[in-house]
């Protein structure tokens, strides 16, 4: 804590401790209600936490799905819930680190994923595991093998995939890079080349592109690609990668990240949602969940609060969650999916999707930045009643835009992505200011006005008046001291 809040605090009990000596009357120690969005995102993880079955998320083929399971484990180290849960997690992903950026399991040998490797690097970290022995694996060193070197060209820096035969262009893209820079930020020493590379899938808009590829091969940079797509996703994740390489000191980093964050500003809806590209450009969860996040960390505390205010009307709660009620907590991925919910609860067809949208928006509730996640503690949280998934969450959708037919972005899910380039820029969408909704906050319990008139005699208040009055001086000098 810094001098001058120790100070502060200490000045406050010693205030509190002399009016409770004059008065007679204990002091009375009331606990800050946690901000709703919070709890909100606490709730989220408590359902997403009941979705693991032996420290594992399903996919829709498959018992575990690896992809979606540490995207759940970096949920759920966010918002500091379920620490078994967290503990049986880490556990299993690393016992199947080549299940995850390999295709060792269909007994193609040779090959690694670098997107995949780069993510379980993070992931380790963020988990508070050792990345250079995660499962026997120094996934550190790994991460560093798979950077493309200066004979790469203009794709220097670049993560990239290793095998032993020719499988054409490398799939890795803003998704990938993004996690090369923040889990080598947060292994030790973070090289310049991958923040560079990053840097370069930034078009002069402030947007980033997901793929460094065109048609006819890599394209030096985002600008060099004539139409080239500008992604909320990728540039949430890249603002966040690139704010964790200025706090490293990477040159440029810092420039990069406050120039994406002021791009995000103007895709978000009226409303505080976020959109994607191509198949998931209509208003979504996960988009605005990582975008949310992206703008927390950035500093942009309003729009965060407007993308929040748009998430909780996302989500169950006990009240509005009708037939799916049971899972309270849960985010559905827009307002078709929470209607469909509403009416005939979570169908074993649709719970694939829920699971992804509810990991990837609660980030955008928590707001704990990507690089703060398992540095800092989780926010603390109060208890809310039962199903209560948000004390100012809307009882009803309706502040979302509807979304029929896209489905959740599966940018984060596994090794090769599935969302492809789309040949065209779809225009952008520029929030309306005059409509921005209120950060979400509790507000503190307001007693009557006016000072007492009985009880106490004018010398009692004299004197509170020459400790405040003594403290402040104090804290202005030592101030001037610390500013020296």
């Amino acid at each position: 804590m810094p001098l001058s809040r120790r100070l502060t605090t200490g000045l406050g009990t010693a205030t509190v401790t002399a009016l409770a000596a004059i008065t007679g009357t204990p002091p009375a120690v009331v606990a800050a209600p946690a901000p709703a969005h919070v709890t909100a995102a606490r709730d989220a993880a408590s359902w997403l936490a009941g979705e693991f079955t032996d420290g594992a998320l399903p996919g829709p083929f498959a018992p575990e799905d690896w992809g979606l399971t540490i995207d759940g484990l970096v949920a759920l180290s966010a918002t500091g819930v379920d620490a078994p849960t967290r503990q049986a997690a880490t556990a299993q992903v690393a016992k199947h680190v080549r299940s995850y950026n390999s295709y060792d399991d269909w007994g193609i040998e040779g090959f690694t994923d670098g997107g995949a490797t780069a993510k379980l690097l993070y992931a380790a970290a963020a988990a508070d595991a050792d990345p250079t022995d995660f499962g026997g694996y120094d996934l550190r060193a790994e991460t560093l093998s798979l950077i493309a070197t200066a004979d790469a060209g203009h794709q220097r820096g670049r993560i990239t995939s290793r095998t032993t035969a020719d499988s054409g262009p490398d799939a890795s893209n803003t998704f990938d890079q993004s996690f090369a820079v923040l889990g080598l930020a947060r292994s030790g020493d973070l090289p310049q080349d991958p923040v560079d590379f990053l840097i370069r899938q930034q078009c002069a808009a402030g947007g980033f592109r997901l793929y460094p590829d065109a048609a006819d091969g890599p394209s030096p940079s985002c600008d060099d690609q004539p139409g080239a797509t500008l992604d909320v996703d990728s540039t949430a994740m890249a603002v966040q990668a690139l704010l964790a390489a200025a706090e490293d000191g990477a040159t440029g980093a810092g420039d990069a990240a406050r120039k994406g964050a002021d791009w995000l500003v103007t895709q978000q809806h009226a409303d505080g949602s976020f959109g994607g590209s191509g198949p998931t450009t209509g208003a979504n969860s996960n988009s605005t969940g990582l975008a949310g996040q992206a703008l927390a960390a950035a500093g942009r505390d309003d729009e965060a609060a407007r993308a929040a205010t748009a998430l909780a009307a996302l989500q169950l709660t006990a009240g509005n969650g009708g037939a799916a009620s049971a899972d309270a907590g849960a985010i559905a991925y827009n307002t078709d999916g929470f209607t469909a919910a509403a009416a005939a609860g979570i169908t074993d067809t649709d719970r694939d999707q829920w699971r992804r949208a509810t990991a990837q928006a609660l980030l955008g509730l928590a707001q704990v930045p990507l690089g703060r996640i398992g540095l800092d503690p989780p926010p603390p949280s109060t208890p809310t009643p039962t199903g209560t998934a948000s004390p100012t969450a809307p009882s009803t959708p309706s502040a979302s835009p509807t979304l029929t037919t896209s489905p959740p972005p599966t940018g984060t899910a596994g090794p090769t992505p599935s969302v492809t380039s789309p040949a065209a820029t779809p225009a952008p969408t520029t929030a309306a200011p005059a409509t921005a909704a209120p950060p979400i906050t509790t507000p503190a319990a307001s007693g009557p006005g006016g000072l007492p008139t009985t009880g106490v005699a004018i010398g009692s208040y004299l004197l509170i008046a020459l400790l405040l009055i003594g403290g402040g001086v104090t804290l202005l000098v030592l101030g001037r001291r610390r500013a020296g």
